[in-house]
Formats: structure tokens, C-alpha cells, sequence
């Protein structure tokens, strides 16, 4: 995927079958990208060293791991943590509820799907304000999001922005708004005994346009608050409202 922060000048009309298998192609990739995260060591090994996939841990709080490691000119990160009596369709369903979103991103002015283009398979738009932090303010990101369940119960949710002609023809870029690029990320969740579950959750972004070397590298914090909040918001969903 192209990750150049140019404007983009061109906008792609194809047809839906083409998105459709655009995207499953695409997001394959990403799953694979995913699980590969999720298997690396196990929550807690390292210390704070580098492990053999690169990854480095940065922070370390109230149970939730955070690590990164750099891609190119970029950085992915990385957040694991377990949840006690949670089951992996109540953490998801929670998760990817877009409407509640706001909840626990408190950056996010406006999530809204544009197309369905399977049963889990969808185009989101993600909008971040003027008023987000730095990394985020005025950010607009036009992602795919592909849901699939794995041979062993694993749940995996994958989303990464679409090339940028193919999102203008989708949804022409706003005025006021800083197309980004969200290269790759999503949920890996582990069903694990007594009904609790793994969680890891990767991201990998290219902001777009100019900024601090200090705010990109500090995106570990963002990462904690966004925890802390969807782990409230999952501890206090009732169980008995989860989809399967």
C-alpha cells in the first residue's frame, strides 16, 4: 500500500466486486500480519528488550503491555493484556460497536460505514477533529474492516485504510480534513480457560503531513487511555447482550 503523504489528485470509480476482491485480497495480508504479532512471546517476556521479531517494550501499566517496533520510517505498535472473565464475542462486540466508539476514543468525532460489502466485511469512515491530539487532529481515514473467526475460536479484526484513489471515489476528501493513512491494524483476541481472553491490538499509521518526531513516537500514551477506557466499557457490558 502506497504510504506517500502526497495529496492525492486522482479518484478510482470501480465496481463493487472489484472493491470486494480488493479488500479480501488486501486483508488477508493483514490478518496474517496480525496473528504473527499476536504469537510473538507471550504477554510480559522481554523485559523491556529487543525479542527476536523487534519488537521493544515501552510502557508497561495496570496489566497492559505496550511495545513497539520501527517498519521503514515508521513505528508499529503493539498492546497486549488479558482480560479476567471477559469472553472474546463480549470484548469484540463491544469493540466494534462504531456508534460507542466515541466512548473510549475520545479523539474520534465521527465513525459511520459507507458499505457493507459482505456480512464481515465493511468500508468505515473514521473522522478526528480539530480539537484531537496532535497526531489525530483533522485526520480523516477511509479503512476496511474485515472480521473472521479462526479454526481455534481466535477472533481477529482487520483495518487499514484503502489506497487513496480508491477512497476519493468512495468519499471525496473534505476541505477541513488531512487524508492519513492507517497501514495496518486491528484485534487479535484469544479465548483462553475460565472465559477470560488474550488481547493484543496492533497499529501502524502514517499521519500525513509534517509532524514532531515526539508526537508519533509517543503514541503509546494515546494507546493506555484507549485501553483503559474499552476495558471499562467491556467489563460493564452484560453478558447476556453479546452477538455470537
Amino acid at each position: 500500500m502506497n504510504s506517500s503523504p502526497a495529496p492525492c489528485s486522482r479518484s478510482w470509480s470501480i465496481s463493487e466486486d472489484s472493491l470486494r476482491r480488493y479488500v479480501f485480497y488486501a486483508s488477508e495480508n493483514c490478518i496474517q500480519e496480525l496473528l504473527s504479532a499476536s504469537d510473538s512471546n507471550k504477554l510480559g517476556a522481554g523485559n523491556g528488550n529487543n525479542n527476536n521479531d523487534g519488537w521493544k517494550i515501552v510502557a508497561n501499566e495496570n496489566g497492559v503491555e505496550i511495545s513497539k517496533r520501527r517498519s521503514g520510517s515508521l513505528h508499529t505498535f503493539r498492546s497486549r493484556w488479558l482480560l479476567k472473565s471477559v469472553s472474546p464475542q463480549q470484548f469484540i462486540t463491544v469493540a466494534n460497536a462504531i456508534d460507542a466508539a466515541k466512548q473510549w476514543d475520545s479523539d474520534l468525532v465521527e465513525a459511520k460505514y459507507i458499505k457493507d460489502l459482505e456480512e464481515n466485511l465493511s468500508i468505515i469512515r473514521l473522522k478526528f477533529g480539530d480539537c484531537s491530539k496532535p497526531l489525530f487532529r483533522n485526520r480523516e481515514f477511509i479503512v476496511y474492516e474485515r472480521r473472521e473467526t479462526m479454526d481455534d475460536g481466535t477472533l481477529v479484526v482487520a483495518v487499514a485504510s484503502l489506497p487513496k484513489e480508491i477512497a476519493s471515489g468512495l468519499h471525496p476528501k473534505q476541505n477541513n480534513s488531512i487524508r492519513a493513512l492507517l497501514l495496518q491494524s486491528g484485534w487479535v483476541v484469544e479465548k483462553l480457560d475460565d472465559d477470560s481472553c488474550m488481547v493484543t491490538y496492533v497499529v501502524q499509521l502514517d499521519p500525513a503531513g509534517w509532524l514532531p518526531k515526539c508526537f508519533v513516537n509517543r503514541f503509546n500514551t494515546k494507546l493506555v487511555m484507549i485501553i483503559e477506557n474499552l476495558k471499562k466499557q467491556v467489563i460493564s457490558c452484560p453478558t447476556t447482550n453479546v452477538v455470537t
